[in-house]
């Protein structure tokens, strides 16, 4: 059996993937099925709610904290991401998660690991033109979690659309026996996607970040106005910089299966609208659409 810890949740957690591994064979035995929902920690509703989707599919479900340092390049806030292990536990145990899985950098990426999963294509564009090093980082932290955990179901937010659609990519590439679902965003009040980056919003940045998704649901339905795509994207950054955002990485339309390019003129078929903007040193991420 595994090498099984108890955190002050009463959470069982494995570090090691030998354990992991152990504990998931045990489940098969009893011919249980199992749920795996990876995150990098500082949880909040958002990923509760894919716990909780988790278990409605698998009757075990296993929750991932790993800050992977090889998706954040050498000038992002990888040092500063915040960690808070127990109290993850805690609200993971609350959802009915079963196991957490919360391996260390050596355990993850051992001394002489030279192996890394590229996808393409759904790669080229926003956030694989804004942050080179991300997708690579993230495909093969994804790729070793499915292995390591082989679970009949994972779970992806939808507010990081453009991963969701690269882990879909390499999972259908590599042949992976396993079903990606997305789980819809989960906002505030006020609309904002939730994120453990928002933790960085002072009050004034925070009200200036609840605009995002305001703008992005009007610039959506000027999209199904059959208003041109590359006014609505030009309108969408412009009405962003007004709202107080110091930077926009990118708002563009595109095909939701392929994140292929749409425009300049009218939206034809299912579109969804994604985009990047700056508050300070905080970078927020949202979408909407089909």
């Amino acid at each position: 059996m595994p090498d099984l810890d108890l955190l002050p949740s009463d959470l069982p957690v494995v570090r090691t993937v030998a354990d992991l591994r152990a504990q998931v064979r045990a489940w098969r035995a009893q011919g249980l099925t199992v749920g795996l929902t990876p995150t990098m920690g500082a949880l909040h509703e958002g990923h509760l709610s894919l716990v909780r989707l988790a278990r409605t599919r698998t009757d075990r479900v296993v929750a991932s904290l790993f800050v992977n340092p090889t998706q954040f390049a050498p000038h992002e806030d990888f040092e500063a991401y915040p960690r808070d292990e127990a109290g993850d536990a805690a609200l993971l145990a609350s959802a009915g998660c079963h196991l957490l899985f919360a391996p260390g950098v050596e355990e993850m990426y051992p001394a002489g690991a030279s192996t890394t999963v590229t996808v393409t294509g759904v790669t080229a564009s926003m956030d694989g033109l804004a942050r080179p090093s991300h997708f690579p980082g993230v495909a093969t932290i994804v790729t070793k979690l499915l292995n390591q955990c082989a679970p009949d179901v994972a779970v992806f937010g939808e507010k990081d659309f453009q991963q969701l659609q690269v882990i879909r990519r390499l999972a259908a590439d590599l042949d992976l026996p396993v079903e990606i679902m997305g789980a819809p965003i989960v906002r505030a009040a006020d609309g904002l996607a939730l994120s453990s980056r928002n933790a960085y919003l002072d009050t004034e940045q925070r009200a200036i970040a609840g605009r995002f998704n305001l703008i992005l649901v009007e610039g959506l339905a000027r999209l199904r106005r059959d208003v041109a795509v590359s006014d609505v994207e030009a309108w969408a950054v412009a009405e962003l910089l007004t709202a107080g955002f110091d930077r926009v990485d990118y708002v563009e339309a595109r095909t939701p299966a392929d994140l292929g390019r749409l425009g300049p003129g009218p939206a034809q078929g299912p579109t969804r609208l994604l985009a990047a903007a700056h508050i300070g040193r905080t970078r927020l991420i949202d979408n909407m659409g089909d």
